[in-house]
């Protein structure tokens, strides 16, 4: 048996797919059903049980689940603006010390998810090398809750028993239950398909035009396969970057998703949330030495391969 947490959010629920195509079913599946639309991410799929997360999290402490053959571990809180900072340290730190603490008594592989918001600005750079940790300044408290995890195992010796990916900017289908999380392409389908509109929001640093802003945006179908390298592999273990390697802007983004809506370029750009402008990240583009080193050389799709074939999933709403 394995354990997936997160295995109704997104990219959980897709992973779920893959392990699932390649013929692994023996799955306990931990989240938190809500009362919203994810429970619709596990329709199809196959697993041999599931848990509420509360009930998983106090079988783990009490030591009531029998030995797994590993955690993949994507169950931590991923909104960027929420401003509750006891959860993210609850939710985000504390849960994951909890899981990583069981496997690594266990001596059982963990893949666990970290995040490019632990860049911040990029000041740093976007450098998944393991001295460079402490370097870092996230603009977020999402950000920095995963910044703490990642510094606690480094701090303790632990990060050479985990393997930790950096997720980037990944797009695609089952993120429909986000809200305000979506990616754009996602948020603004139905706008540009139907009205031939796109909003976008305005740059705020002369250095990039509106719409200039750029970020390494990455399919889910990519994600999943390089997910499923590392999980293969266990012995590959540290913190890998999972990007592209290759930002775009996001106006690039429109006129792929104006191209397969088969609509005229119309691009209007808004205001940002003044919430947002001292959070929000102007460029960002991963650096994939690290698991190219280890192996993984399936080539991503290109971005306007990817929007178009994201965008037949979105005219019918239709799941991995």
């Amino acid at each position: 048996m394995f354990i997936l947490t997160g295995g109704a959010g997104f990219i959980g629920s897709c992973f779920l797919w893959k392990l699932n195509q390649e013929g692994i079913k023996d799955i306990l599946v931990v989240d938190n059903l809500d009362g919203g639309d994810k429970w619709k991410n596990l329709v199809g799929k196959k697993y041999s049980d599931y848990m509420q997360k509360g009930d998983f999290l106090a079988a783990v402490i009490n030591r009531q689940i029998p030995k797994p053959q590993g955690i993949i571990h994507f169950g931590a809180c991923s909104s960027t603006i929420l401003t509750d900072s006891d959860y993210y340290i609850k939710n985000n730190y504390e849960y994951s010390k909890t899981l990583a603490l069981w496997a690594f008594e266990l001596g059982i592989p963990f893949i666990y998810a970290s995040s490019a918001a632990t860049y911040g600005d990029g000041s740093a750079g976007y450098d998944d090398d393991r001295t460079k940790l402490n370097d870092l300044k996230p603009l977020n408290m999402y950000g920095y809750s995963k910044q703490m995890f990642d510094l606690w195992l480094l701090n303790n010796n632990h990060i050479d028993k985990s393997t930790g990916i950096k997720f980037f900017n990944v797009f695609g289908p089952n993120e429909y239950h986000k809200g305000d999380m979506r990616s754009v392409i996602c948020k603004n389908y139905d706008e540009v398909s139907q009205k031939g509109l796109l909003k976008l929001f305005k740059s705020y640093k002369s250095e990039y035009k509106d719409g200039g802003q750029m970020r390494d945006f990455v399919y889910i179908k990519d994600v999943i396969e390089a997910i499923f390298f590392l999980f293969k592999n266990p012995k590959k273990t540290g913190i890998f970057n999972l990007g592209t390697g290759k930002a775009r802007n996001w106006n690039d983004i429109a006129k792929a998703m104006f191209a397969s809506a088969g609509k005229k370029e119309n691009i209007e750009y808004i205001d940002m949330p003044d919430y947002l402008k001292p959070k929000y990240q102007y460029f960002t583009q991963a650096k994939m030495d690290n698991l190219k080193k280890a192996g993984f050389d399936k080539p991503f799709m290109a971005l306007e391969d990817s929007v178009k074939d994201y965008c037949e999933y979105l005219k019918t709403k239709s799941y991995l």
